[in-house]
């Protein structure tokens, strides 16, 4: 069989064609954003009990966690982006864990929606009616689907001043 007798279909081409994101939603709000593929290791489902909280921290981190053989921080993404909080009452959240650089970070999130695909033509600028407090966490939009996707800046949120508060 040679290599040209092999096709596949234009319709799987195009849903694959840009750049992979983590399409996320949070809470009932039905907000939703992304994060490149290239900073998730893994998605899991955590149990609160295996969250550790630490004294003295800002709000938005929820505690500390042992993930194969790593301890890593895990965030309230919403609370971190000023979009409300994760429920309270809850056994387990839905936890990404990003990697940037040697730092491994856990981004606890109400609702993972799985991978889209993003061309980069598709990709606009943040508009300027969104809350200021967001701005610097977002490297642009898109909507699909009708819908406003945030594209978040993995970097800046790891980078965020509240995460490194003293």
């Amino acid at each position: 069989m040679n290599s040209s007798a092999i096709t596949i279909p234009s319709h799987r081409l195009q849903k694959n064609q840009g750049t992979p994101y983590l399409k996320v939603q949070f809470g009932g709000q039905r907000i939703f954003a992304a994060l490149p593929m290239g900073f998730v290791q893994e998605v899991l489902v955590l149990p609160v009990r295996q969250l550790t909280p630490m004294p003295n921290k800002p709000s938005c981190l929820l505690g500390l966690t042992n993930r194969r053989s790593r301890v890593l921080w895990v965030v309230d993404l919403a609370h971190l982006l000023g979009l409300g909080r994760l429920p309270a009452n809850v056994q387990q959240h839905s936890v990404v864990i990003t990697q940037i650089g040697s730092l491994p970070l856990g981004l606890a999130l109400q609702q993972v929606d799985g991978i889209t695909w993003i061309p980069p033509q598709d990709v606009q600028a943040v508009p300027s009616n969104l809350a200021p407090g967001l701005l610097p966490y977002l490297v642009g939009c898109c909507v699909q689907s009708q819908e406003l996707l945030m594209l978040l800046d993995v970097m800046a949120i790891a980078r965020s001043p509240v995460l490194h508060a003293e």
